[in-house]
C-alpha cells in the first residue's frame, strides 16, 4: 500500500531525513514516532505531497507522490494536528466545500451522511463548527479526511487536548477505521500507540531505529528477562533452588504469603525463556505456581532506550524492515 524507499531530504549539509526505508500493508495501523526534531514531520510532509524529496521514492498504492501526485493524492486522507476548519461554516457546508475541492464523484448527500454517522456528527451536521467543543471539531477534521473514501488515512496528534472521555472516543474511531483503512498514527502519547496500532516504526536522526509489530517491540531493546512468580512452598529453598538454576541472574522475594505462596521477582539472562526451568524444577518438588507472569519494559521505556542509543551514537537496533 506505501513503499518509501531510500527517502533523503536535506537541508543544506543537514539531513532531517536519512536513506530512510519502510512499507505499509494494506489494512495495518501503524505508529509512527519519533522525538521533536527526528525527521518525523519531514517524512510526514513527503509522504502527503506536501514537500519535496532531496532523494528516493514514495508510492501509494503504486502510484508515485511526485510523478503523479494529483493521482496519489486521492488515496490519502489526512488530519494535521491543527484541522484545517472554517469555523464559521456548519458541518455540512463545510464537508461539501472539501468535497468539490477533492473533485470527488461519489454521490454526494449519500456519501457525506455515511461519513457523519461513522463519525458521530449526523446530530451536529447543521451546527457552526466555532460553537462545537474540540472533541468535535477534531471529528471534524476525520470528516474530511475521510471525504472521497482514501485507501490512507493519516493521523497527526489526533487526540491533544482532548478530555479523556474524547480521546477514548477518538480512539475507538481510529481502530474502527483500521478496518477499511491502511492508517498511519503520529503521536506522542506513547500508550495511546500501543492501545491502538499494530505496528511501531521509531525514528531518530532521521534514521529509523525501530520497525516491529507492536507485541514485539520489547525485540529492539536487548536485556535480561523478568518474571514475577507465585509458588507456594517452603520461602527459603524455593529462593535458593531458583538461583541455582542456569542463565538465572536473581530471585527476589517481593511479596508477603498470600494463600501460603511466596511473590518471587526473577530475572534472567538475555535470550533465555527460564519459565519452562522454572516450571519442572517446581513440580519435581511438588511446590504448586499459582502465578507466572512476564515483567515487560514499557512502550515509554522502550522509546527512551532506543533514541538515547541512536544518539549517543551507540550501534542501531535493527526491526524487520529498517533503513539500510
Amino acid at each position: 500500500m506505501i513503499e518509501i524507499k531510500n527517502l533523503v531530504k536535506r537541508y543544506g549539509d543537514f539531513a532531517a531525513v536519512n536513506d530512510i526505508s519502510f512499507s505499509i500493508q494494506d489494512g495495518e495501523i501503524v505508529g509512527f514516532l519519533g522525538p521533536n526534531g527526528a525527521g518525523k514531520t519531514t517524512t510526514m510532509s513527503i509522504l502527503t505531497g506536501c514537500l519535496s524529496m532531496t532523494s528516493g521514492s514514495v508510492t501509494i498504492n503504486g502510484v508515485d507522490i511526485f510523478d503523479e501526485p494529483l493521482e496519489a493524492k486521492k488515496q490519502i486522507g489526512y488530519l494535521p494536528e491543527f484541522p484545517p476548519l472554517y469555523l464559521e461554516m456548519t458541518v455540512r457546508e463545510y464537508l461539501n466545500f472539501v468535497y468539490d475541492l477533492k473533485n470527488c464523484t461519489l454521490d454526494r448527500a449519500a456519501h457525506i451522511n455515511e461519513i457523519c454517522d461513522r463519525v458521530k456528527l449526523t446530530h451536529v451536521a447543521n451546527r457552526i463548527i466555532r460553537n462545537l467543543s474540540k472533541g468535535y471539531r477534531q471529528r471534524v477534521g476525520i470528516a474530511q479526511a475521510l471525504i472521497g473514501n482514501p485507501k490512507v488515512i493519516i493521523f497527526d496528534e489526533p487526540t491533544v487536548g482532548l478530555d479523556p472521555k474524547q480521546i477514548i472516543e477518538i480512539r475507538t474511531l481510529i481502530r474502527d477505521l483500521g478496518k477499511d483503512h491502511t492508517v498511519i498514527l503520529s503521536t506522542h502519547i506513547l500508550p495511546e500507540v500501543q492501545m491502538v496500532c499494530d505496528r511501531i516504526v521509531i525514528i531518530n536522526r532521521g534514521k529509523i531505529v525501530a520497525d516491529e509489530k507492536t507485541e514485539d517491540i520489547e525485540k529492539v531493546v536487548a536485556g535480561s528477562r523478568q518474571i514475577q512468580l507465585k509458588v507456594c512452598g517452603p520461602q527459603k529453598e524455593v529462593q535458593n533452588a531458583i538461583k541455582g538454576l542456569s542463565g538465572i541472574k536473581y530471585c527476589e522475594v517481593i511479596g508477603e504469603r498470600e494463600m501460603q505462596s511466596t511473590a518471587f521477582l526473577v530475572e534472567s539472562e538475555a535470550g533465555l525463556d527460564m519459565r519452562k526451568g522454572i516450571f519442572n524444577l517446581c513440580a519435581s518438588r511438588a511446590w504448586p505456581i499459582i502465578g507466572m507472569e512476564a515483567v515487560g519494559l514499557n512502550l515509554e521505556e522502550i522509546f527512551i532506550s532506543v533514541v538515547d542509543e541512536n544518539g549517543q551514537g551507540g550501534k542501531k537496533k535493527k526491526g524487520k524492515k529498517g533503513d539500510k
